[in-house]
């Protein structure tokens, strides 16, 4: 095996490490997949969306089972938390999925190197890795190796009461105090977890709102429905550190307006202020490889980084972690190495948050627009008098279209309320081939469905709604 060169050498098992690999197979290459995991699939599969979102379904059903059924004339009785079942039912998914990657590897006769991987030589037409003391040859070398969770100085993980997104998927009790730093989509997602669970949950967050980047008015929206539903939040606040007593934390924060310093007793804190890239080991710098002020690997507009035959893609590069992103990115680079025109529009990447109700996004939002002067006109349509949504008594949110003022184009598409993770499809997939306003309203949607209040957000940027 060591005296065989590969056409690719992809270090890291995640969305876009074992994507690229699949497709570059598919294509003629011989492939080989570095990973130091016990399985496949990165922190997407393992330890990130599908473990979080099996939780976040299983907690919803139990929150329904315990709160809503009766609005739907079920009566349920004496309605039980399993919480052992619960994490069970999530690993046997996290293991599915996994497995089902290992079978595709064998399917397309990808060489899994199990081991942590080193770049030894990048120059010249064939490049060297390390695998757990095994050397490796490939004509080229693909990084994916993904992102981990970013740790805060003055208040150190210790994996049981301090925790990153990782433990706080394998709580074994429901917290009864859990304090979140940062109120981004990790933050909200598992508060969301252990808040329906029966947790307090208190989220604190150094800016003035929830999820930046989002556009504003739907994290006003989700400010509301989440403390509607109980949770609480503190924003604007800085978090300065803990101190233990007892089984408890005292989480020390500063409210940033007024300097009013306060104290949350914790049982569990979960840091959730972000990601960071994973270079460290990797050889990289030592290789020649640019990595920049923020830790990531600078890539040209084709993946390529700054030493020819190695390229990078995902969340150890440029733009949102998404694991869809570093995915569509991992194709693009097999179809570029096999002389295709691999291509990502990055201005038509949905980006979802699984709170109940869901958000989802994609395109600019509103305030990106306005400071960069575009003349827009926006459209928005409630899911309050949405037929469908008031039969399933699930009436928060909204959807807001953003068009361009002179030629209609769709700018964005920014959507709160249920199965919102759904409905940005329609949005990617008509943004993507340069869809109007007029497109869409111009589309029959069925009816009963939650898709027409899509439809009714485009006619309302003309002002022509119908049902409002």
């Amino acid at each position: 095996m060591a005296d065989t060169v590969y056409d690719l050498l992809v270090i890291g098992a995640g969305t876009g490490g074992y994507e690229a690999a699949i497709r570059a197979s598919q294509l003629g290459m011989k492939v080989a997949l570095a990973e130091k995991g016990k399985t496949l699939g990165g922190t997407c599969l393992n330890v990130g969306c599908i473990p979080s979102k099996a939780l976040l379904e299983s907690s919803e059903h139990y929150h329904v089972a315990k709160h809503k059924l009766s609005k739907h004339g079920v009566l349920v009785s004496d309605v039980k938390l399993d919480l052992a079942a619960m994490l069970k039912r999530k690993d046997a998914v996290v293991r599915q999925l996994t497995g089902g990657v290992e079978f595709l590897f064998k399917k397309n006769k990808i060489d899994w190197l199990k081991g942590l991987a080193k770049i030894t030589d990048a120059q010249g037409e064939v490049k060297k890795v390390d695998v757990a003391g095994t050397t490796y040859s490939a004509k080229k070398v693909l990084i994916a190796t993904g992102s981990e969770p970013s740790s805060l100085p003055f208040l150190p993980y210790d994996g049981k009461k301090v925790v990153s997104s990782t433990e706080a998927l394998e709580f074994t009790e429901v917290p009864k105090h859990l304090v979140v730093i940062g109120g981004g989509v990790i933050g909200l997602e598992l508060g969301s977890v252990w808040l329906r669970l029966g947790a307090k949950v208190t989220v604190v967050e150094f800016l003035d709102r929830l999820v930046p980047g989002m556009d504003s008015a739907i994290a006003t929206e989700l400010q509301k429905v989440l403390t509607k539903q109980g949770m609480e939040f503190r924003l604007f606040s800085k978090c300065t550190g803990a101190t233990q007593k007892g089984d408890w934390t005292l989480v020390e924060a500063e409210d940033r307006k007024t300097g009013t310093k306060f104290t949350l007793e914790a049982d569990r804190v979960l840091i959730a202020t972000g990601r960071r890239p994973v270079t460290k080991g990797l050889g990289a710098e030592e290789a020649g490889i640019k990595i920049n002020k923020a830790g990531q690997i600078e890539i040209d507009d084709h993946f390529q980084t700054s030493v020819k035959g190695v390229y990078a893609v995902g969340d150890v590069v440029r733009g949102p972690m998404l694991a869809h992103k570093a995915g569509e990115e991992g194709v693009a680079v097999a179809e570029i190495l096999a002389g295709q025109a691999g291509h990502v529009n990055y201005e038509a990447i949905p980006g979802v948050i699984y709170t109940w109700p869901e958000v989802a996004s994609v395109g600019a939002t509103e305030d990106e627009l306005k400071e960069k002067g575009t003349p827009i006109k926006v459209g928005s349509f409630p899911f309050q008098v949405n037929g469908r949504a008031k039969a399933m008594d699930e009436t928060d949110g909204f959807v807001k279209i953003i068009a361009h003022q002179k030629t209609d184009r769709v700018l964005g598409v920014h959507i709160i309320g249920p199965r919102a993770g759904d409905l940005i499809a329609e949005a990617a997939a008509l943004m993507e081939f340069g869809a109007s306003s007029e497109d869409i309203a111009r589309t029959t949607h069925a009816h009963p469905t939650l898709a027409e209040v899509f439809k009714e957000a485009a006619l309302a940027v003309d002002k022509r709604q119908i049902h409002l």
